[in-house]
This record gives structure tokens, C-alpha cells and sequence, in this order.
């Protein structure tokens, strides 16, 4: 008897709040912006930001040989001079940045890469497996 009430409870709340709808996520449904209601993944914006980590490394890596080249024979006549030591500091610090930006970016890179081709290997593997169910009877069931 305990059991019974206990349903007819659950089934009014049930009713309460009306006809249940399919699982969405907040960022996928309709009302979230220009969404199609499902979840659909691109392994570009993880492979845009890989290449744009790329860029980066590259090009600081560019910037580094430039920024010490400027600064090359900047020295001479100027012995004591307390902007030279100035100067000097702001080479430093910036060769300190760069490098910081160079090593971030070319461990980063690899990571996206690869979270591109995993998302992507993940995808296939549940539509592989959800599809025996898609079939119709008798034919992969």
C-alpha cells in the first residue's frame, strides 16, 4: 500500500510540472542564441587556436632576434650613461616575456592539437555506437 501512495505522489508532481522534454544544454537550445537545439562539436576553433599558438611562437621567436639586433653596438659611447642601464634592463625584461610567450605557446599548441582529433575521435565513436540502434529491425539489432 505504501508503495502505491507513493507513486500517486511522484505521479502528481509529475503532472504538475507537465510533459517532460528531451535533455538539452543550456548552450545548445533554441533560446540560447543561434543554436539548433543540438550539440554539435568543431574541431576548428581547438585547431584555429592551435595554429594561432603556433604564430605566436614563431613570431616571438622573430621578434626576440630583431629586438637583440637592434640593440646591438647600442654600447659604444655611452659608458655611464644611466639610460644605457635602462635600456639594458628593458632588453632583458622583454627577452624574459618573449621567451615566457615562446614556451607557453609551443606547449599549448600540442595540447589543442590533440583535444581537436580526440573530440573528433570521441564523436565518431558515439555515433558508431548509437547507430545499431537507429537501425531498423532485423537489421543490426
Amino acid at each position: 500500500m505504501g508503495e502505491y501512495v507513493y507513486a500517486q505522489s511522484w505521479q502528481r508532481l509529475l503532472d504538475q510540472a507537465g510533459q517532460p522534454k528531451a535533455m538539452s544544454l543550456a548552450s545548445a537550445g533554441p533560446g540560447s542564441g543561434s543554436g539548433s537545439g543540438e550539440l554539435k562539436h568543431s574541431a576548428k576553433p581547438w585547431s584555429d587556436a592551435a595554429g594561432t599558438a603556433h604564430s605566436l611562437q614563431t613570431d616571438t621567436a622573430k621578434v626576440k632576434g630583431t629586438l637583440a639586433t637592434a640593440h646591438t653596438g647600442a654600447e659604444a659611447g655611452t659608458a655611464g650613461l644611466a639610460s644605457m642601464a635602462a635600456l639594458k634592463s628593458v632588453l632583458t625584461s622583454w627577452e624574459t616575456r618573449l621567451t615566457a610567450v615562446h614556451t607557453e605557446c609551443g606547449s599549448v599548441e600540442p595540447i589543442l592539437r590533440r583535444t581537436a582529433f580526440a573530440q573528433g575521435e570521441v564523436d565518431a565513436g558515439v555515433k558508431s555506437a548509437l547507430a545499431q540502434y537507429s537501425a531498423p529491425a532485423g537489421k543490426g539489432r
